[in-house]
């Protein structure tokens, strides 16, 4: 007998789907009580597939709504049906797949993935093979609403279509979905390409087999009148470009063309997806050879889809100018990463991380709006071909910018300044000779009387700041950085956000050459506390923080303290523990603690106090949670991770100052827990921060060794690279402060607390420096960490010497000079000393990493001089003349300068 409704239940049913469309928040909680009391009767959910599917007499939103309740149930509970409801609910979405409703056969749609998503795949064998059946549907709705289920099983289930688990059903769906390529409903095309679309990427087998087909149906459908069609084929021949370039060769030249059409297609969404392609084929190694014949259709059409559509205008409030004195709405603020603290060597000899990407970090304009558009993404496409062109994209672009800069209209020129903008990583050379006219231009925008000019302004000239800075400063840094800061104090938001992101990056640029004017800076700044709604006071402490990152200790001026501290701690004082602004003040106050230095004493004991409790209250909250996850919520861990990289400022800022701030709290319990979270974040920052109170005060951090270390083993994996590298660093510089408590001078190095613990991290250790692709970072700190240990313990560490020579000395020779360098090159020749066998194979390499050294401290200098005379002694003079053969002509040079060797 199949299953039928009691009357009054369904009844009961549909007044409870009614009431919960009542916008009365007490309706709505006695609806949800409610649910959760039918929920106990496994046929309640038989009730809400039965409106859903039987009820055609009902209006359709009930319906629908009926079955998106389903789904939450489905999604939480399916494991508990009984198997007569499964069966029931499965049934009767196939046999209503094809509802006359568009909206009813969407929601039966996401019914049927929902319970696919539950791995129930597999114990549905009939329903692929109905799907697909129905596709040959006489009946239009059929066969849609087949399709849009299909769609929604490739997009959530794609792996699993290929597996053996299934029988591999995608060798018969592919052939099948192309066939409805040419079909005659535009709906049913678009659906069928974006079925197939979802395999592309992961390049499933049974498309790879028909790739040509596919191609072919594809080019077929190029000029299709319907624009989601369009679209569809725009997004595989993008995808293709990654994966499948070889099949796209033979036609690229026509695939351009047609690429050059679609980004000037009517609809957005179109031309958005063609412009990718353009992204896409900047990242190929031929795109030189393909794209440079089309330079000069492709340069017009992305500068024009640079300039704002006027309905951007509108949602930008483009005519607004003065917003200042309006609240931010809470939705407007995103969501702010912390980025924990990652503790690098400060020895690279070259610059800092690359510069970002356009479309990254540096965002120059309309974040609130939909985040992705044409704008964004032609800009993007110029920067990413600009880095491939180089100069040679200039004579296409110059002639197109004077036109556009001087432009009497505020929208075009607004768009000539993100083009110039978007070229200032790629082109930097070429532009150069214009830069002397162009910049004082560009200032001159800053004072524009339209605001999105004035804030695009300030985002192109941060990216020609490097330039800047290496001009003399009055030339363009003086006159740059005044006209910023009266645009940090805008009466325009949008402006103002612009100008504060622009400041940081020329303060990064300028560093120290920004002494001069820090009280004019500071003043600034200041002013902008007592100004700024809430969204733009968090970029304010960056470009602080920032600030204080750049001039570091000169920052630790009374006048300058005075200036900045008090508005700080205001702000310090009013936030509550539990608000999500304290991140970015904390940030801007580790960065300012550790540039002040002893300036910052008077302020670190409430500082140092509540940190201390973040750290606390989030650990306790994480145990309740744990013990009660029913009653209690899970504790939000970025407080505690900010709070613990501010304790690490505070540390470095303060050094031994802060002796008495940690003797006071129980901080060394609280690292303890933190070092054993569960989250890779907290144990990263923990780690940060045991490595700078070792240095600190390690007279409180020595008596938890025994505890700690082994933690410290245990955090030896690469997989985690941020934490194994702060572990590391961590292991090193206790090791060195073990060291120190025993040695009786200098020349006495026994390292007996030491020990015990070489064991439990040397292997991993090895093993990390021995890894392929290991980050520089990482390898660098791995490699001063082995050096240390066998600094301070070689007896232990020299019998390992010959697995980790090569290595060690390779990843060494590229740093600078530096006390980090010393130890562990005093390590490696203590080790040497003791088991001079295990360097014998590799001692070219050992050669090498000592000429590396620029100038090292005499006693280090004899050390080298002893090894490299001895090892000649003992080969004797023929071998040794053999031997320094092999070497580079800079490396004999040197060693024969330095070491007469």
């Amino acid at each position: 007998m199949e299953w039928q409704p009691d009357e009054q239940g369904l009844q009961q049913v549909l007044q409870l789907l009614k009431d919960s469309q009542s916008p009365n928040t007490a309706t709505q909680r006695a609806v949800q009580q409610k649910l959760e009391q039918l929920n106990q009767f496994p046929d309640f959910n038989n009730y809400l597939i039965f409106v859903l599917t039987r009820l055609k007499t009902e209006d359709e939103p009930t319906r629908s709504l009926s079955g998106l309740i389903l789904k939450n149930n489905v999604k939480a509970h399916y494991q508990n049906f009984p198997p007569a409801v499964a069966d029931f609910i499965k049934q009767e979405c196939l046999n209503n797949i094809g509802d006359p409703s568009p909206l009813i056969r969407a929601t039966i749609g996401i019914l049927i993935t929902t319970i696919t998503s539950k791995g129930e795949l597999q114990t549905w064998p009939e329903l692929l093979p109905q799907l697909c059946n129905l596709l040959n549907s006489e009946d239009y709705n059929t066969c849609e609403g087949s399709f849009g289920a299909l769609q929604k099983i490739c997009e959530d289930s794609s792996e699993l279509l290929e597996s053996d688990a299934l029988n591999r059903p995608l060798n018969i769906m592919i052939p099948k979905f192309l066939q409805f390529f040419k079909h005659c409903s535009p709906k049913i095309r678009s659906h069928a390409i974006a079925c197939v679309n979802q395999f592309i990427i992961g390049r499933a087998q049974a498309l790879m087999d028909n790739i040509d087909t596919f191609i072919e149906s594809l080019f077929a459908l190029a000029t299709d009148e319907d624009s989601e069609v369009r679209k569809n084929v725009c997004r595989a021949l993008v995808m293709l470009l990654e994966v499948r370039i070889d099949r796209l060769i033979p036609h690229m030249h026509s695939i351009i063309q047609y690429m050059l059409q679609r980004t000037q297609d009517p609809d957005e969404n179109v031309s958005l997806e063609a412009c990718e392609f353009w992204l896409t084929l900047a990242e190929q190694p031929i795109c030189k050879e393909v794209l440079s014949g089309h330079l000069v259709q492709l340069i017009p059409i992305l500068v024009n889809g640079m300039k704002y559509s006027e309905i951007d205008i509108i949602l930008l409030k483009g005519d607004v100018e003065e917003d200042e004195a309006v609240p931010d709405s809470e939705q407007d603020i995103k969501p702010r990463f912390h980025k924990s603290r990652t503790v690098t060597l400060q020895h690279e000899g070259g610059e800092g991380e690359e510069g970002e990407d356009i479309d990254e970090d540096d965002d120059d304009d309309d974040d609130t709006l939909s985040d992705w558009n044409l704008r964004k993404c032609s800009a993007a496409a110029l920067d990413v071909l600009a880095n491939v062109f180089r100069d040679e994209l200039l004579p296409h672009l110059l002639p197109l910018l004077k036109g556009l800069l001087f432009s009497p209209d505020w929208v075009t020129k607004e768009s000539g300044i993100l083009v110039l903008g978007a070229i200032a990583e790629g082109c930097m050379q070429g532009m150069v000779p214009y830069l002397p006219e162009l910049l004082p231009h560009l200032i001159a925008c800053l004072c524009d009387k339209k605001a999105l000019v004035r804030s695009i302004a300030c985002w192109t000239l941060s990216r020609y700041a490097h330039w800047v800075v290496s001009q003399p400063p009055d030339s363009h840094l003086k006159p740059l950085m005044t006209e910023l800061l009266k645009r940090i104090l805008d009466g325009n938001k949008r402006v103002q956000e612009a100008a504060c992101s622009a400041f940081a990056t020329l303060e990064e640029e300028a560093c120290t050459e920004l002494v001069p004017y820090l009280s004019f800076i500071l003043d600034t700044l200041v002013f902008a506390f007592g100004k700024y709604q809430h969204k733009n006071l968090l970029i304010l402490y960056d470009a602080i923080g920032t600030l204080a990152d750049s001039v570091g200790h000169h920052l630790n001026q009374p006048e300058y303290i005075q200036k900045l501290m008090p508005p700080l701690i205001a702000k310090w004082n009013e936030l509550k523990d539990e608000d999500k602004d304290l991140f970015p003040l904390l940030e801007c106050l580790s960065s300012v603690a550790t540039a002040l230095q002893s300036g910052f004493l008077p302020y670190c004991e409430p500082v140092y106090q509540r940190c201390v409790t973040l750290v606390q209250k989030t650990l306790a909250q994480a145990m309740m949670y744990n013990q009660h996850p029913d009653q209690y919520e899970a504790p939000d861990k970025d407080f505690m991770i900010v709070a613990l990289d501010l304790l690490s400022g505070l540390a470095e800022g303060l050094g031994g100052s802060v002796d008495q701030l940690v003797a006071r709290s129980n901080i060394m319990t609280l690292l303890f827990q933190c070092m054993q979270d569960p989250m890779p974040e907290v144990r990263q920052s923990s780690f940060a921060l045991l490595g700078d109170l070792t240095k600190a005060c390690f007279p409180h951090v020595k008596p938890c060794i025994a505890e700690f270390m082994p933690i410290l083993g245990l955090n030896l994996n690469p997989e985690f690279i941020s934490v194994c590298n702060n572990a590391t660093w961590a292991i090193g510089e206790i090791a060195m402060q073990m060291g120190r408590t025993d040695k009786k001078d200098e020349g006495d190095c026994s390292g007996a607390d030491m020990q015990p613990y070489v064991g439990l991290v040397l292997n991993n250790l090895v093993e990390i420096i021995n890894r392929p692709n290991t980050p520089k970072t990482l390898l660098e700190n791995t490699a001063i960490t082995i050096g240390r240990l066998g600094y301070v313990c070689p007896q232990e560490v020299s019998p390992m010497l010959q697995q980790f020579i090569r290595p060690w000395c390779t990843s060494l020779r590229n740093i600078r000079d530096n006390e980090e360098k010393d130890s562990a090159f005093r390590g490696i020749c203590m080790m040497i000393g003791v088991n001079p066998a295990g360097v014998v194979q590799d001692f070219i390499f050992f050669c090498d990493a000592v000429a590396s050294w620029v100038s090292p401290k005499d006693d280090l200098r004899d050390m080298f001089y002893k090894i490299l005379h001895g090892f000649k002694d003992q080969v004797g003079e023929e071998n040794w003349q053999q031997f320094s053969e092999q070497f580079p002509p800079l490396l004999k040079e040197r060693l024969s300068a330095c070491y007469g060797v």
